[in-house]
């Protein structure tokens, strides 16, 4: 096999890229900023892959990845056109994953990279004979922000978190911004999301601010949420963003957390704020309650009470695309306005 010559546009779905001894390692954040995402770069989860491939077109047959030593049990997917992903796993210390007996012919095919560990890569390998190149991307970009229930460290493999089911279902260029424990509508992501590409964006608040130790209150959970939309409209004015509540969790529906709050309480004041910003003439804002995506009926998938299992997510995303993407779709073709 032949090693390819390393090109940033090789990786989607990362916000920055760090050049590393012997590798590449992709971010979450700028990483060069990574001092303004306290506490240690969002609680360090924004150097975790979620979301993140390595995307290239060609003839090979085989696919072979070198990384760092993994320091976990991690999964990476390999997923060709429409085809369903083949997973892999790696060993704690282990290195190499190869995927055999791809289909001949040139085709696009995608590395998904662990959503749920940080990662080096250090070289990807294909067929000798083969040739590749950067493939062409027209696809609309979507920005997704939430919690560790939109990075899915759950979900049976990385291609199969819901915000891949999604993207993949709806051609969707996908950017994961889902930071397990560390969703608490802070200013600088806001900023972030603001200065990136996005044609369609989607933000689901309020189960870490419910959890981690009440860090928002009723006084300034909702400003939080208008203030949060209102930086990223600096740049995105007419950019569709979806506004979306907590999902069920039983054990905190109708309990106080810390701070008195009950994540009832926070879902009416996200739609609250939603009609807020919709009532001074923001009509590309659409409020989505979390319960219409994964309600009560659902509770089954969700082992502790909190995060969905595998087949849950699989659902979240099922539900996501049919009660919302498809809609945005209908409503605004989501094709690419970047170059």
């Amino acid at each position: 096999m032949k090693s390819i010559m390393w090109d940033h546009s090789l990786f989607q779905g990362a916000v920055s890229l760090e050049q590393v001894a012997g590798g590449i390692k992709p971010w979450r954040i700028p990483y060069r900023e990574y001092a303004l995402f306290p506490p240690d770069g969002m609680g360090h989860t924004a150097h975790m892959a979620a979301g993140v491939r390595i995307r290239f077109a060609s003839g090979t047959t085989n696919v072979t990845l070198e990384l760092a030593p993994v320091e976990a049990v991690v999964r990476l997917d390999l997923v060709c056109g429409n085809e369903e992903p083949v997973t892999r796993q790696l060993e704690p210390g282990e290195t190499i994953v190869t995927f055999r007996g791809l289909e001949k012919g040139e085709k696009v095919i995608e590395v998904y990279l662990p959503q749920n560990a940080p990662v080096i890569v250090k070289a990807l390998y294909i067929d000798e004979g083969a040739s590749w190149h950067i493939a062409e991307d027209c696809r609309a970009k979507w920005i997704t922000y939430g919690s560790s229930i939109t990075q899915c460290n759950g979900a049976f493999s990385p291609a199969r978190t819901w915000p891949a089911l999604v993207a993949r279902r709806f051609g969707l260029h996908l950017t994961c911004l889902g930071y397990g424990g560390n969703c608490h509508l802070e200013p600088m992501v806001a900023r972030m999301i603001r200065d990136l590409q996005a044609d369609v964006i989607s933000l689901c608040p309020g189960i870490n601010i419910y959890g981690g130790g009440g860090s928002l209150t009723k006084r300034t959970f909702q400003a939080a949420v208008i203030g949060f939309v209102q930086i990223i409209r600096d740049k995105h004015p007419e950019t569709p963003i979806v506004l979306m509540s907590p999902i069920w969790a039983p054990r905190c529906e109708e309990t106080k957390n810390a701070v008195g709050f009950t994540l009832q309480e926070m879902r009416a004041e996200i739609g609250e704020a939603a009609a807020i910003m919709t009532a001074l003439g923001d009509s590309h804002l659409h409020y989505v309650n979390g319960l219409a995506i994964f309600g009560a009926s659902l509770a089954g998938h969700l082992p502790d009470q909190l995060h969905p299992n595998g087949q849950g997510y699989t659902l979240l995303g099922q539900n996501f695309g049919d009660t919302v993407m498809e809609q945005l779709v209908m409503q605004y073709g989501l094709t690419r306005k970047w170059n």
